[in-house]
């Protein structure tokens, strides 16, 4: 029998992020996960603290930020990898009245140090911006699938990964502790994306999932090394590859690509970009979206080692190492969660 402090259950973004606290502070853990959830692996992996729909500040950026980028930046010395790229984030502007706006929202104590008051004209020719761009500052990309692939490696390097579904029938659960099969463990945190809704004990959490679809193109022409934020985003990656998203389905629960997404997209990209592309690659995933637009993170009300860290939207990549914390503090230190993430506030 193998004992350990913790089972996890997933390994995406909120799992990796809670790792790293074990890690950190020398607890035991196996990792379960059945490649079976694609929101972390199709993410764009943006780090963006301003909706840029709104011109209005992302819930907690700086604190998340603060936190966020730390994590990445130890993962990439252990790992040896780069996941990290600081990117220029412009807000394509459709009139006068939205650059009107972007200014008096970067008057805004908590948005000033994000949004810059430069207006940036288009010098691109094969991108239709009359009304020029607004400019995120400290914004960036984590590559999310390049992440999530060397964590998996690096967890099996060292014994504590098993890809595999995890079982719900077979854990047996005691005041006591816990048993899966031949593991012995203190605690299990289930970090299963939309997954969660095939578990037992955490399945009524009010996890709604949008289904989220992008595109690969490939556009030799246009030559740009900054993102762009219109009615879809374009973030550039490498070779002439560029990430085109995302739409919101909130009624189609599968990870298959359909062609309505991809001409949605499509259209949209064609509204202001002007020269020839090609899709090379369709991807879809669930996003963990909740209706409040807050984490769901918290305690199985009836058995008492069983936790959830859960609900991470679309911003999964700031959000993580954030809520991972407030989890780990609730479990280790019996800190009290804030009511605006925890789970309890929908009882």
């Amino acid at each position: 029998m193998k004992s350990v402090d913790y089972i996890v259950v997933g390994c995406g973004l909120a799992s990796i992020a809670f790792c790293e606290l074990l890690r950190n502070n020398k607890k035991s853990f196996i990792v379960f996960d059945d490649n079976s959830q694609q929101s972390s692996i199709v993410a764009a992996g943006l780090y963006n603290p301003v909706i840029l729909k709104r011109f209005s500040e992302v819930w907690k950026a700086k604190e998340q930020l603060n936190l966020a980028l730390p994590v990445y930046k130890r993962i990439e010395q252990d790992l040896k990898i780069k996941i990290d790229y600081k990117l220029r984030i412009l807000r394509r502007f459709t009139s006068i009245k939205e650059q009107n706006l972007w200014f008096n929202a970067s008057d805004k104590p908590k948005l000033e140090p994000y949004l810059s008051t430069q207006l940036v004209k288009n010098t691109n020719e094969f991108i239709d911006a009359p009304f020029g761009f607004g400019e995120v500052l400290h914004a960036g990309r984590i590559e999310t699938e390049k992440l999530i692939h060397a964590y998996k490696t690096f967890l099996k390097e060292n014994q504590s990964f098993v890809e595999a579904r995890f079982e719900y029938q077979n854990l047996q659960v005691s005041p006591h502790g816990l048993i899966y099969n031949d593991i012995n463990a203190r605690q299990v945190v289930f970090a299963e994306g939309f997954g969660v809704k095939n578990n037992p004990y955490f399945k009524d959490i009010p996890l709604n999932g949008t289904k989220g679809e992008v595109l690969i193109i490939k556009a030799p022409q246009l030559n740009i090394d900054y993102g762009i934020k219109s009615s879809v985003f374009i973030i550039p990656l490498e070779n002439d590859l560029y990430a085109v998203g995302a739409t919101y389905n909130w009624t189609d629960k599968s990870n298959i690509p359909t062609e309505e997404g991809k001409q949605e997209l499509i259209n949209k990209l064609k509204t202001f970009l002007q020269c020839e592309f090609e899709v090379v690659q369709h991807l879809a995933g669930i996003r963990p979206t909740v209706k409040d637009r807050r984490p769901l993170v918290g305690q199985h009300a009836e058995y008492q080692n069983l936790y959830v860290l859960n609900g991470l939207g679309t911003r999964g990549v700031m959000i993580a190492p954030y809520v991972a914390q407030k989890l780990y503090q609730l479990i280790e230190n019996n800190t009290a969660l804030d009511f605006e993430i925890n789970i309890s506030r929908f009882n």
